[in-house]
């Protein structure tokens, strides 16, 4: 699974340089794509704006195939305060471009699943794949327009995974 989660992270971090290479967050005194897994970061009150926020939040197997496949669910949460050069009124502006980045960030919904516990990253036997997004309505929170998409994602255990 941790390699399927990592593939899945690393594939959409890439896209998202190649798609805009702007949208960066500071984080622990490093610049770096806008795109993080939450369980990996430091534990925050709020998460950070105009960045995507990776959460895992289900698990599922079919132990009636022959091969396991694994089923798991992962929000996208992102949120914006739109600019300050415009006051923050293009907040729904921004909301929108970060909706249509996530759409090409998604597509195409296969990559080759990688381990990464070494260096380089060494290429494994099957592809993770995902489902459409399902984008939830906007909120909003005092200045903050924000939206979760949920993600099915999809990858055969290969021998010697755990």
């Amino acid at each position: 699974m941790q390699n399927a989660q990592n593939t899945f992270y690393i594939t959409l971090r890439d896209r998202l340089v190649a798609l805009n290479p702007n949208r960066t967050i500071y984080l622990r005194g490093v610049t770096r794509p806008g795109i993080l897994v939450e369980s990996n970061e430091f534990v925050v009150a709020q998460p950070p704006s105009d960045v995507f926020v990776l959460r895992w939040i289900g698990l599922r197997n079919d132990p009636y195939l022959s091969d396991v496949l694994v089923q798991m669910e992962c929000e996208i949460a992102y949120m914006t305060e739109g600019t300050v050069g415009n006051l923050g009124m293009d907040r729904g502006a921004m909301l929108t471009e970060m909706d249509a980045e996530l759409m090409a960030l998604l597509q195409p919904n296969t990559a080759q699943k990688m381990n990464y516990a070494s260096t380089p990253a060494v290429p494994m036997e099957t592809q993770i794949f995902w489902s459409e997004a399902s984008f939830q309505p906007q909120k909003v929170a005092r200045d903050r327009l924000s939206r979760v998409a949920t993600v099915s994602l999809f990858s055969y255990e290969e021998p010697g995974e755990q």
